[in-house]
């Protein structure tokens, strides 16, 4: 089980991840899509397998994003938690 300082920076690195690509898309069409890859590199970059990876990116994002929406704050925070525990819930 990961720790919480662990958890705290799996948590932050999604966040920023998130938020720069909502910026750098500016939210446009399907820019969710590239967020879910943007995380699934960042997860094989950091050695988790990528069919793990797939299952923690589709259970944090999941349906929880929209076109042409950027995400406002709390629900960055909520995927970005999800994240965190999917990737603390393998190390």
């Amino acid at each position: 089980m990961a720790s919480s300082a662990d958890l705290w920076n799996w948590e932050r690195a999604c966040t920023r991840l998130l938020t720069v690509v909502a910026d750098r898309t500016q939210a446009e069409s399907g820019w969710y899509g590239h967020c879910m890859q943007v995380l699934r590199w960042f997860l094989a970059y950091n050695g988790i397998d990528e069919g793990q990876a797939e299952e923690i990116v589709e259970n944090a994002v999941g349906g929880r994003f929209g076109s042409w929406i950027a995400p406002d704050v709390p629900v960055v925070d909520a995927v970005s938690s999800r994240f965190a525990r999917g990737v603390g819930g393998i190390r």
